[in-house]
């Protein structure tokens, strides 16, 4: 029995054409007379069916890469600090509002990359007011306007979704508006408030652009929006209106899992198959006019015979062919099925017909060609990684220097100069353990060394309201760490958590803690909401760095694996204690970075 089923699964392909060319036989012998007053209806299903087929294919695939590219670019303007700064920040002078649109423009050019493959004007507003567009001619609607506009109203509505809408200077009542596709979506913050909206706009004729060529006389589409309104057709005359009737068909074939259905549209007959995109969350409704089609076909009687012939041959001629070619094909499938799933440089045996042949040779090339792309993409990673790693290396702020040589030039200017002789020295070892030292791993005592020498800088700017204690086992001192993983949350506690007590201490704790070492950064200070995740803040204060707490805590779990990473505890008016927790290095005994 075992054998029987083997065999029969690796002659599926003959069986299958065997057992279909049996059915067609007796079917057509049996339905003769059905067929002679039926055949026009059977050829025009059969044949819009392949129509259908291959639009659907097309579409879908052509749809899913446009949204997918609006989805990425969705995702990069949320999650875009200078975005979200441009729309909420109030306003300011000519030279920081020339420097906050400056950013915008840098940062939406970076951004807009993603879809530089379609034809795309995107608009970004904001709850202050502000409106950036990269091309307002694609939907110039009114700054005063687009608040109250309803696909605004609509985004709002249900801020977390992307929705595909309809507009047009009839439809939104603005003149000078052509018809043009807006996939609208709210911007919203972690706490669920709204600061800005997104836009990403698409003439109508370019949208078209995915199904039009296979379109034809009587055989036209629709695309509809959940409330049915056609949103883009090949018929200029259909742009913009609501069919109810149109969406509910389209509903009902998806629920009932139809293949088609027959509908009255306009006092005519039609067939209409429909495929929900569920990406962009319409319908596709492909409109077939059946007296439009089925006028092209004639004398039924004689093409009924005619199809008979032609059947009984190629059931003949295929039988006889299929089953010789079949053995080859069983031969070829079955080696392929043997191949486990990672043996990429095992080959399958080359025999058989011509077309057998080509395919055993496209698949060994396919299996090489996988082999040296595993090979490169491993590789890739490994750069790739690398170059995470290098982007997430500390980058001095200018203003932080500009600064510090500026309390340097005060400070000689009042005869305090061996002040500015420390400040000076402290500066330099700063800069060489930042800049100087290419590695990226160094020892807890280098990272102690950086942090005195920052917090001395700070407190020659600012005064000592603000003491700060270091508790350093000294059998840590000679772990390694990442670079500059425990300055940035000693710029946080200087610069955030003292805003409204005028002093207080930072206390800077490092010890072994079983496998793993702990660093620990504590404040009295103002405290903070947490709310369970790592805040992401944002200061207009001029930092030494460009590392911030999410990039430590990335930086950290992309070294030695999720199980590590840093967890911060606060509450208000009480402080803040920032926990980090890293695997045991000693020297010369970890991975090289």
């Amino acid at each position: 029995m075992r054998n029987v089923l083997d065999r029969l699964k690796y002659n599926g392909l003959f069986v299958k054409m065997f057992i279909i060319m049996v059915v067609s036989i007796v079917a057509v012998s049996i339905t003769t007379t059905w067929m002679t007053i039926n055949i026009s209806g059977r050829v025009f299903m059969e044949t819009f069916s392949i129509t259908n087929s291959k639009i659907t294919t097309q579409i879908r695939s052509g749809m899913d890469s446009f949204n997918y590219s609006i989805v990425l670019t969705s995702n990069k303007i949320a999650q875009s600090g200078v975005i979200k700064q441009f729309l909420t920040e109030g306003s300011g002078d000519s030279s920081s509002m020339a420097s906050s649109y400056f950013q915008m423009g840098q940062q939406m050019n970076r951004i807009r990359s993603s879809v530089d493959a379609y034809d795309i004007g995107i608009t970004v507003t904001g709850v202050n007011g502000r409106r950036y567009s990269t091309d307002r001619s694609y939907w110039p609607v009114p700054d005063d306007a687009l608040g109250n506009h309803p696909i605004t109203k609509r985004a709002l509505a249900e801020p977390r979704k992307l929705m595909y809408s309809y507009d047009d200077a009839e439809t939104s009542g603005i003149p000078g508006i052509d018809p043009t596709i807006i996939a609208s979506k709210a911007l919203v913050d972690r706490s669920g408030v709204v600061y800005g909206m997104m836009y990403f706009a698409v003439r109508e004729p370019y949208f078209a652009r995915f199904y039009d060529s296979n379109t034809s006389l009587g055989n036209d589409v629709a695309i509809l929006d959940k409330r049915g309104t056609i949103v883009s057709s090949n018929r200029n005359d259909w742009l913009g209106q609501r069919s109810p009737e149109l969406l509910h068909d389209a509903e009902a074939i998806e629920e009932n899992n139809l293949d088609y259905k027959n509908a009255n549209i306009m006092g005519k007959d039609h067939l209409l198959l429909s495929e929900q995109i569920v990406g962009l969350d319409l319908y596709m409704v492909n409109v077939i006019d059946k007296k439009e089609v089925l006028g092209q076909l004639t004398d039924t009687k004689q093409i009924a015979l005619v199809v008979m012939a032609i059947v009984i041959v190629a059931v003949i001629i295929v039988f006889l062919i299929s089953r010789r070619m079949t053995k080859s094909l069983t031969r070829l499938v079955k080696q392929i099925s043997t191949i486990s799933k990672y043996e990429f440089d095992r080959h399958v045996k080359v025999d058989g017909s011509y077309e057998t042949r080509q395919l055993g040779l496209a698949f060994n090339a396919m299996m090489d060609e996988l082999n040296d792309y595993v090979g490169k993409l491993v590789e890739t990673q490994k750069q790739q990684r690398n170059a995470e790693l290098e982007a997430l290396q500390q980058q001095i702020n200018p203003h932080f220097l500009y600064n510090t040589l500026a309390s340097v030039k005060f400070m000689v200017q009042q005869g305090n100069k061996e002040k500015a002789a420390e400040t000076i020295n402290a500066l330099i070892s700063l800069l060489q353990n930042a800049i100087g030292n290419v590695s990226e791993m160094i020892t807890v005592q280098q990272e102690l060394d950086n942090m005195k020498n920052y917090v001395f800088i700070n407190q020659v700017r600012y005064g000592e309201r603000i003491r700060v204690s270091y508790f350093i086992a000294p059998d840590c001192l000679d772990y390694r760490i990442p670079k500059l993983m425990i300055q940035p949350f000693i710029e946080n506690a200087f610069f955030h958590a003292f805003n409204e007590k005028s002093e207080g201490y930072i206390y800077i704790m490092v010890a072994q803690e079983g496998s793993s070492l702990v660093c620990e950064v504590v404040d009295n200070g103002d405290g903070m909401n947490i709310n369970g995740g790592i805040p992401k803040q944002v200061s207009k204060r001029q930092l030494f760095s460009g590392i911030g707490v999410r990039n430590v805590n990335d930086r950290i779990k992309l070294l030695f694996g999720e199980e590590y990473g840093l967890t911060i505890t606060s509450e208000i008016r009480e402080g803040t204690r920032v926990k980090i927790r890293i695997p045991l290095l000693k020297p010369n005994n970890g991975p090289n970075f």
